[in-house]
């Protein structure tokens, strides 16, 4: 996943470059606006893909930007606010914040939320017939439609979870998922730190459509961030037969 355009909206310029830093590290191309009234400018002006937006603001606070951003656009927003009471993450939901999260704050995590907001976007925005669409890879076929898989012609049966988690990463080839992201998607909820579940899952997902398991060709680890899904001929090079 890279150059998506994220929008920070922070009006204390040490934060505001150091997730900048981080995001762009991370194959962002990121955008800044130091007060409310530039917030809305530079949202007209590059159409972000996500913003991550401060609750206090000069000129106009962070609740009033999202409001007004919410009158006609449906990006996904983050809060990044240094208050942590539980209305005002309320408020900052019910104006129409996806996310809230507090200072100090771990540019990880926020990395992790921000990942998972993008893809929940675009696959709510994802128009019917393109999700059905059938993927086609050497000797692998999914069809989501139908729910089927096909590895070498021959029909494979997968439980709904280990669909889910093929359907999930084949959909965005060679992006790496992490742990947590992975849970959240076929659990709906928190991990909780339970990566075990999702290695389970992988290593049964492998034995099913890898032709040696061992030396996955398509579901592929990336040591220390996820899993990703690569085609045999970047597999190949790439592979890895840790779960």
């Amino acid at each position: 996943m890279t150059g998506e355009r994220i929008l920070i909206v922070e009006d204390d310029p040490h934060i505001s470059n150091v997730v900048k830093l981080y995001l762009t590290n991370n194959g962002f191309d990121v955008f800044t606006a130091a007060n409310g009234t530039e917030a809305l400018q530079k949202t007209e002006q590059i159409d972000p893909d996500l913003v991550i937006l401060d609750v206090q603001l000069p000129e106009m606070d962070g609740m009033e930007v999202c409001r007004q951003i919410r009158q006609d656009n449906n990006v996904p927003i983050i809060f990044l606010s240094c208050r942590a009471e539980g209305t005002d993450k309320i408020m900052g939901l019910t104006v129409g914040g996806d996310d809230y999260i507090t200072k100090p704050f771990d540019p990880g995590e926020l990395l992790a939320r921000i990942k998972a907001h993008l893809r929940r976007h675009t696959r709510l925005n994802t128009p019917p017939e393109q999700q059905n669409v059938q993927l086609c890879f050497p000797g692998l076929i999914i069809n989501p439609a139908t729910h089927t898989v096909q590895v070498n012609n021959a029909d494979v049966s997968l439980s709904a979870r280990e669909f889910q988690l093929l359907l999930l990463l084949a959909k965005q080839p060679n992006v790496v998922f992490g742990m947590d992201e992975i849970y959240q998607h076929l659990w709906q909820a928190d991990s909780i730190g339970d990566h075990r579940t999702v290695m389970v899952h992988i290593s049964n997902l492998r034995k099913k459509i890898e032709q040696d398991s061992a030396r996955p060709k398509f579901i592929m680890t990336v040591k220390g961030a996820g899993y990703k899904f690569a085609d045999s001929s970047v597999a190949d090079k790439e592979g890895s037969k840790d779960a």
